[in-house]
C-alpha cells in the first residue's frame, strides 16, 4: 500500500466570526468574516501516526481498567490519583461507564481499519482481548439496570432500562422518575450498534432496538395548534425540559438502524396521536427503515429549529416551562397519558458535544438522504463550532485550548468525533482534528504520570498532588480521541 508522507504540512484556515444581528433565538444571523489562522503540522506518515495513536489509546484504556475497575464485577470508581495511587470511593455513573465502552469500540474499529490497511501486528495482539473486554463491560452494565412502569404520551408500559447510579445487584437499580435519563440510554444505543457492526453479536442489536423503542416512547407526540407534533424528547421521563443532549445523540443511531433495515420488509409499530381531534391515541404498522429515518430527520429538525443559536452552535436546552416544570397528565376516554408542557426559552451554555452530535447526525443524514441541506449545515457548523470553542494561544502558544471545566473533556471528545465523522463534507475538518491531535500529544509526552494524563492537557498537573484525582471517563475519552484520530489518519493514507 502506498502512503502519503505528510511532512511539515501547514493548514491555514479562515474561520468565520459571527455578527449577531439577531432575528430570533433559533436562527442564524449574517456573518462578518474574521480570518483566524490555524497552523498545524504532522511530521510522521499517516500510517505511523495511526499506529502510534492506537498504541497510546490501548495504553490509556488498559491502565484505567487496571486502576479504576474491580476485576470481577467491573465496578468503576470515578477518580484515581496517580500521585497517591488512591481511587475514590464514589462509583462512576452509567454515563461514565459507557465512556469505557465507547473507547473500546473506537479501538476495535481502529484495529480493524489498520488490519485492512495491511498492518496486522496490533490487531493480532489486542483484537480478541478487546472483544472480550467489550462483552465483560456490557455484561456488568446490568448493575445499572432496573425496571419500572412509565405513563408516556401514548401508552403505559413496563421498561427495563439503565439507571444513573450503580447498585450491588444486577437488574435491581431504581430507575423511576429522575433516576434514569434518556441521553444515558442514547449513548448506550450508539455503542451497542457500533459493537454489533464490529462483532456481529445479535444481542447488541436487540438491546439497541429495545432501548431505541424506549427513548422514542419519550418523543412528544402531542399536537400543536397547526396540527403538527410538538416533538422533542425531554431529558428523562421525570423531566419536562427538552435538552440538546436528549435529542442530538439519537440521530446517528437512528440512521444506522435505517441502514440495517434498508431494502428489507421488517415492520414496526408506530404510536401517535390523531392530528384531527388531538386526543385519540393510534397505532399503525410501518416499514422499519422508514420509521427510523423519519425519526432521525424529525429529531434533527426539532433540535435545529429550537436550539441553534445566533452564534451558529447549539444551546443546552428548551426551558421556561409553562406554567411550571411539573409533569402534567391528561385523561382521554378514561386512560391517563402524559400531557405536553410548553417550553418558551432556549437557555444554557452551548456545550461542544451538543454541536458534535449534530455534526455526526447531519453527516449521517446526508449520506442516507443525499439532501444537500445537511451537507451545508455540517460545513457551517464545523466552522462556527471551532471558532466558538477553540482559543489559539490561551495556554500554550500555537496550540488551541478547549474548555476543561466540569465534564468538558468528554464533551470535547464528541466534538472531535463530529469532525472525524463529517470530514468528507468539509476539508477544513482535518485542521480541526489536528488541533486535537497536537493537544493529546502535548499532554501525553509532557505530563504522563504512571499512565495517567491531567484534566488540562496543555497546563498539566497542579501543585496540590493530593487533589489530582483524574476522572476515569476523561481517560477513556482521551483513548477514544486517539483511536478516532488513528482512523482519520488511516483514511488519509493512499
Amino acid at each position: 500500500m502506498q502512503l502519503n508522507r505528510i511532512a511539515q504540512v501547514a493548514f491555514r484556515v479562515a474561520l468565520m466570526g459571527v455578527a449577531m444581528t439577531s432575528s430570533g433565538m433559533s436562527s442564524c444571523s449574517q456573518n462578518t468574516v474574521q480570518p483566524v489562522e490555524v497552523e498545524e503540522t504532522i511530521d510522521d506518515s499517516a500510517m505511523e501516526m495511526a499506529l502510534r495513536n492506537l498504541e497510546r489509546s490501548i495504553a490509556l484504556v488498559d491502565i484505567t481498567i487496571e486502576k479504576q475497575f474491580d476485576p470481577q464485577t467491573f465496578e468503576m470508581r470515578r477518580f484515581y490519583n496517580p500521585f497517591t495511587q488512591v481511587k475514590s470511593d464514589e462509583r462512576g455513573s452509567v454515563w461514565m461507564y459507557t465512556a469505557g465502552i465507547e473507547s473500546v469500540n473506537a479501538i476495535l474499529a481502529g484495529l480493524k481499519k489498520a488490519k485492512e490497511a495491511g498492518e496486522t501486528t496490533l490487531y493480532d495482539q489486542h483484537y480478541q482481548r478487546y472483544v472480550q473486554l467489550l462483552d465483560d463491560l456490557y455484561d456488568n452494565a446490568d448493575y445499572y439496570l432496573g425496571t419500572f412502569e412509565l405513563v408516556s404520551y401514548t401508552q403505559t408500559k413496563e421498561w427495563s432500562v439503565y439507571a444513573v447510579d450503580r447498585v450491588s445487584q444486577k437488574g435491581q437499580a431504581n430507575v423511576t422518575g429522575v433516576l434514569n435519563v434518556y441521553d444515558d440510554q442514547m449513548w448506550l444505543i450508539r455503542e451497542l450498534l457500533e459493537s454489533y457492526k464490529l462483532t456481529g453479536n445479535e444481542a447488541y442489536l436487540q438491546k439497541a432496538e429495545y432501548l431505541t423503542e424506549y427513548v422514542l416512547d419519550g418523543w412528544d407526540t402531542t399536537i400543536d395548534e397547526q396540527g403538527r407534533e410538538n416533538g422533542g424528547i425531554p431529558w428523562g421521563p421525570g423531566y419536562t425540559t427538552k435538552h440538546a443532549c436528549s435529542n442530538g445523540p439519537l440521530i446517528t443511531p437512528l440512521v444506522w438502524l435505517h441502514d440495517l433495515y434498508k431494502g428489507k420488509s421488517e415492520q414496526i409499530e408506530k404510536r401517535y396521536i390523531d392530528p384531527t381531534d388531538k386526543q385519540t391515541r393510534l397505532t399503525k404498522s410501518v416499514n422499519k427503515a422508514d420509521y427510523y429515518l423519519d425519526y432521525a430527520k424529525a429529531t434533527y429538525a426539532w433540535q435545529k429549529s429550537h436550539l441553534l443559536n445566533n452564534n451558529g452552535v447549539y444551546s443546552d436546552m428548551m426551558g421556561g416551562c409553562v406554567p411550571n416544570c411539573d409533569i402534567q397528565y391528561t385523561m382521554v376516554n378514561g386512560t391517563r397519558y402524559r400531557a405536553h408542557t410548553p417550553l418558551k426559552d432556549a437557555v444554557g451554555e452551548a456545550f461542544t458535544y451538543n454541536s458534535g452530535t449534530m455534526l455526526s447526525g447531519g453527516a449521517d443524514l446526508y449520506r442516507a438522504t443525499g439532501d444537500e441541506a445537511y451537507a451545508r449545515d455540517v460545513r457551517d457548523l464545523s466552522q462556527k463550532s471551532f471558532t466558538s470553542f477553540a482559543t489559539l494561544g490561551k495556554d500554550v502558544p500555537q496550540y488551541h485550548s478547549f474548555g476543561t471545566d466540569g465534564f468538558k473533556n468528554w464533551f470535547n471528545g464528541i466534538l472531535l468525533r463530529g469532525y472525524q465523522e463529517s470530514a468528507g463534507l468539509n476539508e477544513q475538518n482535518s485542521a480541526y482534528l489536528n488541533a486535537f491531535q497536537r493537544n493529546l500529544d502535548y499532554g501525553f509526552e509532557r505530563f504522563n504520570n504512571n499512565g495517567y494524563l491531567p484534566t488540562n492537557l496543555l497546563t498539566g498537573w497542579g501543585s496540590d498532588r493530593d487533589g489530582q484525582g483524574v476522572e476515569g471517563m476523561f481517560m477513556f475519552t482521551y483513548a477514544a480521541q486517539y483511536a478516532l484520530l488513528s482512523q482519520h489518519h488511516l483514511t488519509t493514507a493512499d
